[in-house]
């Protein structure tokens, strides 16, 4: 089997981001963390993020960037960076901010995760005049544990929407 590629995102790759995008955030949140969504809450926020429209659309984004992890033409993993959002007093949209890092669950353990993450990074310090941002879900400990292993510390909490469903998250930075 041939080493993932890891290539910036493009037009083409809208359908198969948007499935891989449903597929990982339903093996990471629903069946990994059993967060109990209500079924209409999490058809919205999965059609909103990552239908091909939509999609299509975010990799459109001004300022934005995407990446993917491909093997023999299939999608295993994506990043996706752009200017920050989070809703943290010193954090302004010139600083940049890492929006997703999804990995397939049959492609963890490869090093993609990694290796997206160090990409994004060098991308987001490059074209960031102020601190890097992470927004990650408060009860996902692993990913919390890779950031901070990259320099982020925790400054902050708020609430993402999936639907009218609202998660807890951690407001990370660095620099």
């Amino acid at each position: 089997m041939t080493e993932p590629v890891i290539r910036p995102a493009v037009d083409a790759d809208a359908a198969a981001l948007g499935e891989l995008g449903w597929r990982t955030f339903i093996d990471t949140f629903v069946n990994g963390f059993g967060i109990p969504y209500p079924a209409g809450d999490l058809t919205r926020f999965l059609d909103a993020s990552f239908s091909p429209g939509a999609v299509r659309e975010k990799l459109k984004e001004p300022g934005g960037a995407w990446w993917v992890a491909e093997r023999e033409g299939a999608l295993l993993a994506f990043a996706n960076a752009g200017p920050n959002t989070l809703p943290h007093p010193e954090a302004q949209a010139s600083h940049t901010e890492l929006r997703r890092l999804y990995v397939a669950k049959e492609a963890q353990g490869l090093g993609v995760g990694r290796r997206l993450l160090t990409v994004a990074l060098d991308w987001m310090e490059a074209h960031s005049d102020g601190p890097l941002w992470i927004g990650v879900w408060s009860g996902n400990a692993k990913a919390q544990a890779m950031y901070a292993a990259r320099g982020f510390e925790k400054v902050g909490e708020y609430q993402y929407p999936v639907g009218d469903w609202l998660d807890d998250e951690f407001i990370l930075r660095r620099g």
